[in-house]
């Protein structure tokens, strides 16, 4: 059984996740202050934390990035009544694996939470492909054994890559899958990012498949 660690100071809100996960078979652990969410998610057997932003102690926002800091690769989504692209992003690039505003639905809820524990359970603590290697707790990049420093975003991105090799990978599954939620379909974001990669990782990864996305070689 799953434990979800939730970190929200709400009592109406932790009470009615809770309710429902429990109901859905997982285990919950809840408490209301964020120095206490970070102490709980590092010392005990936590497979996802969902975190609220505004929390006594300590924000969401720092949270994370001590999570990261300290090598925890536990799953995080974040909680949050704050709506904004700047914070949504803020999140995102402290290393959340996704975000949920408020209100939300319990059942969009849930939804996250079961494909981000499904994600959690095929990563490994490493991936490499030809000269590329990922070290997925260390959150560490090399290339040909050089060290190389990504963004979080970057990475994330390199890892959906790595773990795909050959595959395309259309625009609209990175969004999704980097930056977990809905952008302009417009936006180039995605190219954006796959240009820095190039940069940094070898332009002969990368190919762009005219129509369809990007494949890694």
């Amino acid at each position: 059984m799953s434990t979800i660690l939730i970190v929200e100071d709400e009592p109406r809100i932790a009470a009615f996740v809770s309710r429902g996960l429990e109901s859905a078979g997982y285990s919950t652990v809840i408490v209301d202050d964020g120095a206490e969410g970070l102490r709980r998610a590092l010392a005990e057997d936590i497979d996802l934390v969902l975190l609220d932003v505004g929390l006594p102690t300590m924000d969401g926002f720092e949270v994370l990035r001590q999570l990261r800091a300290r090598g925890s690769a536990v799953p995080v989504i974040m909680l949050t009544a704050r709506s904004s692209t700047r914070d949504t992003v803020e999140g995102l690039d402290a290393g959340a694996n996704d975000y949920v505003s408020k209100p939300f639905t319990f059942d969009e809820l849930l939804a996250r939470v079961r494909s981000r524990l499904r994600e959690s359970t095929t990563t490994g603590v490493s991936v490499a492909h030809g000269d590329v290697m990922l070290d997925i707790l260390g959150r560490r990049a090399t290339v040909d054994g050089r060290e190389v420093e990504l963004s979080a975003r970057e990475f994330a991105l390199a890892e959906q890559f790595l773990r795909s090799p050959g595959r395309v990978l259309s625009r609209e599954q990175l969004l999704s899958r980097v930056w977990g939620m809905d952008f302009d379909p417009g936006s180039n974001v995605v190219d954006v990012y796959v240009r820095y990669l190039r940069g940094k990782l070898g332009a002969h990864h990368i190919v762009t498949v005219r129509g369809a996305g990007y494949r890694w070689e």
